[in-house]
């Protein structure tokens, strides 16, 4: 028994291996440096021990998207716990989630905007998923009133991965990121309290 709880852990830690080093590649030379030729040489076990772990790159790509879902759930708490009302939770999470997609630039790649085989806002979809947006929908409950409170999280979700998406491809104006976060807030929560001016 003890040998088999070994091999086990021995097993997940060759997995989080795996996952680690192609997360850091990513975010160093971008996924399309990421080949399983390539993370063989780099923890220095044999392709064929790769795919024991992994039926290939989408779906190592795939983990890594799910550790950044729960590293993204817990930034919204965290953000959310510190607020002391709703409009400023709404606020806080917010700045606290293009932060997070502005430094971890290929982990967020892995959880929007690649192919993946990962299924959202499914029963199935894995729990990583569902806290994150869990974390996110409440927040946006605090401001809902009569409205769906799950339309309105994806809406406002919508909306920040827009920020992100348009900002990382240059298409919007530089250094106006305070004031658009700023009126994406009071859109939602009806308010006047602003962003603070961190301008991007």
């Amino acid at each position: 028994m003890a040998f088999e709880n070994r091999r086990e852990r021995e097993r997940a830690a060759r997995r989080q291996l795996i996952v680690a080093t192609a997360r850091t590649l990513a975010e160093a030379e971008g996924w399309d440096a990421v080949t399983t030729r390539r993370l063989s040489t780099e923890i220095e076990y044999s392709q064929p021990v790769l795919y024991k772990h992994f039926g290939g790159m989408e779906q190592i790509a795939d983990a890594v998207a799910i550790d950044g879902f729960a590293e993204l759930a817990e930034v919204i708490r965290a953000a959310r716990c510190d607020a002391a009302a709703a409009s400023d939770a709404l606020s806080r999470i917010a700045q606290a989630y293009l932060n997070y997609a502005r430094t971890n630039a290929a982990v967020y790649d892995a959880m929007f905007t690649r192919a993946s085989a990962l299924r959202f806002a499914a029963q199935d979809a894995p729990p990583q998923l569902r806290a994150a947006f869990a974390e996110l929908r409440q927040a946006v409950e605090g401001v809902a009133r009569e409205q769906d409170a799950e339309a309105l999280t994806e809406v406002f979700w919508a909306a920040l991965h827009g920020l992100v998406t348009l900002t990382r491809t240059g298409r919007l104006r530089p250094g106006y990121d305070s004031e658009r976060l700023r009126l994406l807030v009071n859109q939602f929560a009806g308010g006047s309290e602003g962003v603070a001016q961190d301008r991007h």
